[in-house]
């Protein structure tokens, strides 16, 4: 049980609050519980209804601890990546061990002296991200611990994001009574999961994040975050089309355009594809209707998208990744790499019971919260873990003294019951 570090990682967007209880146990990570509760709290890029949030995210930790058994006393925040910047510059430091090996504490002594750098009023600095360390000329991505040396020189970004925003998550999550343990922007968190930094060194790579009112643009080169945009349109945006039509909630419409209208296609067949009831009559929308009702819609979205990006499109190879709830469409990859010239795919995590892709911010904060450990020297667990070593002790308790409640007695019985 000692083995086991246990997190819990929060992520705000326009719609909803998504929670995700994971463990590191032997290198391997696993997820415990996800939560996604519906809250509008968020329009235009601030927070509007705190209340809304607040209730949200006590709604969220209430369902998980009831299956976990133990109170959730700490979460890694996901940030919104309005009005981001990045502030580049090195920080030198002389090495202070008396034999001049590099520890542990050269490097936070260079990141404090980076963290001092005016990024005025408006900003709130998240995340300090130390990008590639030089010790005797050579430099590498690897913290050069037990390097000889006089002098230690580190290449950070300083990653920030609007003030007064990131100030009212921060209280909203506080006011839950919770602690927040770090802070990361949500572009970078999915740059963590899908291991984007990676395929970013030979080009760029541009990241939708998109989510029912708003897309989020990241651009990664070079292995590092560049910029980030907001634009003021998503998932909802083109399904507002069926909702002006039909009269269909916002909730289904959204169900509607990610999982049954193939706008990637060419040719669409005359099958129903949702039927409802209304009063006495019986409705249907049926493939051809749903895809030509989003098409316009659609094509919008494309353009302002094309439009953003084309200047990166020119300046070199370029991928367009596709994630958030927007990464759920079915086909629209293809619609979008039409019109871009480029290749386009969508994210969805792989690790079991994460295999959405509107959790890919919330799951890459467990990595981004690892990766940074050995730098930050954090080692607090998220959960009340006495509370939970009892509830885990109580079930192998009652699972092992329950004898009789096994796999090959039920089978028994099923088959002596046939037989009778």
């Amino acid at each position: 049980m000692n083995d086991k570090q246990i997190y819990a990682a929060l992520e705000i967007s326009d719609h909803e609050v998504r929670l995700i209880v994971g463990e590191f146990f032997n290198t391997r990570f696993n997820i415990i519980k996800v939560e996604r509760i519906p809250c509008n709290g968020i329009s235009g890029n601030a927070v509007t209804d705190p209340v809304a949030i607040i209730n949200a995210i006590q709604k969220a930790c209430a369902d998980a601890e009831k299956m976990i058994g133990a109170r959730i006393e700490r979460v890694i925040l996901g940030m919104p990546s309005f009005n981001m910047k990045r502030y580049s510059l090195k920080s030198t430091v002389r090495i202070e061990g008396i034999d001049n090996t590099v520890t542990i504490q050269d490097v936070r002594n260079a990141i404090k002296r980076a963290e001092q750098v005016n990024i005025g009023k408006n900003y709130a600095l998240i995340q300090t991200v130390c990008v590639k360390y030089t010790v005797n000329g050579i430099s590498s991505r690897r913290i050069p611990i037990g390097e000889r040396a006089t002098d230690l020189t580190i290449d950070i970004d300083l990653l920030c994001a609007d003030r007064k925003m990131s100030f009212d998550l921060v209280t909203c999550v506080e006011q839950s009574n919770l602690q927040v343990m770090d802070l990361y922007l949500d572009i970078f968190a999915v740059a963590k999961e899908a291991a984007l930094f990676e395929q970013a060194v030979d080009q760029n790579v541009i990241v939708l994040k998109m989510e029912r009112a708003m897309t989020t643009l990241g651009l990664i080169t070079r292995g590092r975050v560049n910029s980030a945009m907001i634009l003021d349109s998503g998932l909802g945006t083109i399904a507002g089309a069926l909702t002006k039509k039909y009269g269909l909630n916002v909730t289904d419409a959204c169900e509607l355009v990610k999982y049954s209208a193939q706008l990637g296609k060419k040719e669409y067949s005359d099958n129903p594809v949702y039927i409802w009831q209304d009063g006495e009559e019986t409705k249907k929308i049926t493939e051809k209707e749903l895809c030509m009702t989003l098409r316009p819609m659609a094509a919008g979205w494309v353009a302002s998208i094309e439009k953003l990006c084309r200047p990166i499109l020119q300046a070199g190879k370029t991928t367009v990744i596709i994630t958030g709830e927007g990464g759920e469409m079915q086909g629209f990859s293809a619609l979008l790499a039409d019109a871009l010239k480029c290749e386009v795919k969508d994210y969805i995590p792989e690790t079991l019971g994460g295999r959405n892709a509107g959790l890919s911010a919330c799951l890459g904060l467990f990595y981004a919260y690892k990766d940074r450990q050995p730098i930050t020297g954090y080692t607090d667990n998220s959960l009340d873990m006495e509370a939970f070593i009892k509830s885990v002790s109580y079930r192998e308790r009652t699972d092992n003294g329950n004898t009789e409640d096994t796999l090959a007695k039920k089978l028994r019985g099923i088959l002596f019951d046939a037989k009778k």
